[in-house]
């Protein structure tokens, strides 16, 4: 008897590289304002590379009918299904436009970052030293401005060479 059986096949089942580079590709596009020079140039070129491959895959999976041929064989039964009258939606086109974002996002920065103001690092320690590494003279109590600024530099104003202040 000759019957038919729909059968739907998602995206992820034809192929989960354009989800997988989509999301390395906007963990880049964050990660390209936080690193400072050649960190940048080498983040904003694998945020492209994202971007092109998202759009590559996209497009490969788009016409792609194995993942659909393997679900209507396992559906009948049979070791081989025949599939016809197959549509496909928007979404792998939609993904590849999403993709060429991420490729002109990443050539944007490989082109323009050098010139990016990078991340302030005013609240890192200075080379990692440690905190008895450039002591200062306490701070004197009779001008509070010299305790803000021992506090702005991470200092404790209420201890040093003076000894404990009770």
């Amino acid at each position: 008897a000759r019957g038919e059986v729909p059968v739907r096949v998602e995206g992820g089942e034809v192929t989960g590289l354009p989800s997988a580079l989509a999301l390395v590709g906007l963990a880049a596009l964050v990660a390209v304002f936080a690193v400072r020079r050649t960190g940048r140039a080498l983040v904003a070129a694998l945020l492209a590379l994202c971007g092109a491959g998202t759009v590559a895959a996209a497009l490969l999976g788009a016409g792609d009918r194995s993942a659909l041929e393997a679900k209507a064989a396992e559906a009948s039964g049979l070791t081989r299904g025949a599939v016809e009258a197959v549509s496909f939606g928007p979404w792998p086109y939609v993904a590849a436009l999403g993709g060429a974002g991420l490729l002109a996002a990443g050539l944007l920065a490989l082109r323009h970052g050098s010139h990016w103001p990078a991340m302030s690092g005013r609240h890192e320690r200075a080379g990692g030293a440690g905190p008895a590494a450039g002591r200062r003279a306490a701070p004197d109590p009779d001008r509070p401005e010299e305790l803000w600024k021992a506090l702005d530099r991470g200092e404790d104003p209420t201890t040093g060479s003076g000894g404990n202040r009770s």
